[in-house]
């Protein structure tokens, strides 16, 4: 296999993580391209490792921070959709968080790519977690037709401190739900039970009120093709509980620090 087919594999993963750390598919999109720009600069970053995934993961990381630091938290220097979200970027707890919990990296490997020992790891993501169970509660709908994945869902959801308003089948259940009361975040199935859609359930949704969306799906390839729009933060199935709490913390995170601004400007 060819270094940019090796390459190529793993990028919808790192355009994943991306896409969690900043919150936008635009901001972690633009990364994810400086850092594949600086990988053709320079080639040989991949042999200084085994793994092509962590070498792409540690170059990722080293672009990310150093803007990161040359950067005052909520005053992008310039209109572009990167400098937008500046103010947005998580930090160094927050990566390693996503790092083990989201992308499954070994303690070993994640400490590799932010370039610190494991013990230094685990006490960011101590640190992180201390922070992700501060966040504020919400109400949660959940959309999925599977039955035993609906329970789990919402047990953990109900674990995590959040009420959950209801759980949808259909389309139909969805919308129907969701005009009772309006949900703090969703968590949605994309193909249901009845052969509607759960995305076009959210997007029937999204077109009267705005919400942070977690889609769940077997097949998540389908929806990270570089297309616009995609979804901005998507779980494989079969999922970790680890993982579905790591996103659901990342998304209310990013939406509470929009509402900040946003009250900020006005």
């Amino acid at each position: 296999m060819s270094t940019s087919q090796t390459v190529a594999q793993h990028l919808p993963y790192l355009r994943r993580y991306a896409r969690a750390l900043s919150g936008s598919q635009a901001s972690g999109d633009a990364y994810v391209a400086a850092t594949l720009e600086a990988l053709i600069q320079d080639p040989k970053v991949l042999d200084s490792t085994a793994s092509t995934r962590i070498a792409l993961y540690r170059l990722f990381t080293k672009i990310w921070n150093s803007v990161a630091l040359n950067s005052k938290p909520g005053t992008p220097e310039s209109n572009q959709p990167v400098e937008k979200h500046l103010a947005q970027i998580a930090p160094m707890p927050r990566q390693a968080f996503l790092l083990v919990a989201l992308e499954g990296l070994s303690e070993d490997d994640a400490a590799k790519v932010l370039d610190i020992d494991v013990p230094k790891l685990r006490e960011l993501v101590e640190d992180s977690g201390r922070e992700l169970a501060a966040e504020i509660a919400t109400d949660v709908l959940i959309i999925e037709d599977e039955t035993f994945i609906a329970l789990d869902l919402e047990g953990l959801v109900e674990g995590l401190g959040h009420k959950v308003l209801g759980v949808a089948r259909t389309h139909k259940e969805a919308i129907a739900l969701a005009k009772v009361k309006r949900p703090g975040i969703i968590l949605a199935d994309i193909q249901l039970a009845d052969g509607s859609s759960g995305l076009d359930a959210v997007n029937e949704m999204l077109r009267s009120f705005e919400v942070p969306v977690i889609f769940i799906t077997a097949y998540p390839e389908r929806f990270l093709t570089g297309e616009r729009p995609e979804p901005a933060f998507l779980i494989a199935k079969p999922f970790q509980p680890a993982t579905v709490s790591a996103v659901l913390s990342q998304a209310l995170f990013f939406e509470r620090n929009a509402k900040r601004r946003e009250r900020k400007a006005s």
